[in-house]
């Protein structure tokens, strides 16, 4: 379709194959813990929560990711991308792209090719540089922009979608097995919101994103032993689960 469906109406991938993957997408309403109780909720969504992981170091079957509805055209077309392959394809260069690619954007910011950059006002540079191991601001601004994000938890959703608001938003429903059989390699999960500085950050450095087969063996290890914090325990989840480069992350046609 040429627009993201109304809500209720899923799109199912009915073809899986090696670099794409199951996704729904639906027009953005919160999602709560009791929804799936009223019959909001799809059962693909609702059986996120009547899911007992008996494994602490178990990632749920489905992550999300939030967009501009905006957006969806381009998602359509070229899949998720992260911000800055999102500035390659738009030709952003010189000192323009140094300052998005680089800096805090302050301001969300429309691209030529009519794709939106969501702000970073969350994450100011006076506060992130009091909490960065290893790396200078400008470092973890290019890192974040280098990678494709999705919430491991709905309330977290729930908030950034809060924060969004009035831009109209929607959720993509992500399989996370098909995901990492496809981007593996390039799979990595969080213990904290990377993308926020607010009250009291956590320390935070390249070794913040913990390969997902490293994290799968050793948990947060890697994490504290190179940031030098106190080893977070096997039941702490991952917040965000990330793709990081690598090309386009393709979307499944219905």
């Amino acid at each position: 379709p040429a627009t993201p469906p109304v809500q209720h109406n899923f799109i199912p991938n009915p073809i899986p194959s090696a670099n794409r993957w199951p996704f729904r997408c639906v027009a953005f309403r919160s999602l709560q813990r009791e929804d799936w109780r009223s019959g909001w909720l799809p059962p693909a969504v609702a059986d996120l929560f009547l899911v007992r992981q008996q494994d602490p170091m178990q990632l749920p079957r489905r992550v999300f990711h939030l967009a501009e509805f905006s957006n969806w055209s381009s998602i359509e077309r070229h899949g998720l991308m992260s911000a800055s392959e999102l500035m390659d394809a738009a030709e952003v260069t010189g000192a323009r792209r140094e300052q998005l690619e680089h800096g805090q954007r302050t301001e969300g910011v429309l691209l030529s090719s009519g794709v939106y950059l969501r702000d970073q006002r969350p994450i100011t540079p006076s506060a992130l540089a009091a909490c960065l191991h290893g790396m200078v601001t400008s470092e973890w601004y290019a890192a974040l922009n280098a990678r494709v994000f999705f919430w491991v938890n709905i309330d977290r959703l729930n908030r950034q979608r809060s924060a969004c608001e009035p831009r109209p938003q929607i959720v993509l429903t992500i399989d996370v097995g098909a995901l990492v059989a496809a981007y593996g390699r390039n799979v990595a999960v969080s213990p904290i919101n990377t993308g926020n500085t607010r009250r009291m950050p956590a320390r935070r450095g390249a070794a913040t994103f913990v390969p997902l087969e490293k994290w799968l063996q050793s948990g947060w290890a890697s994490e504290a032993a190179a940031l030098g914090t106190s080893p977070r325990t096997k039941s702490h989840p991952p917040v965000e689960l990330t793709v990081h480069g690598g090309g386009q992350i393709l979307l499944a046609s219905p």
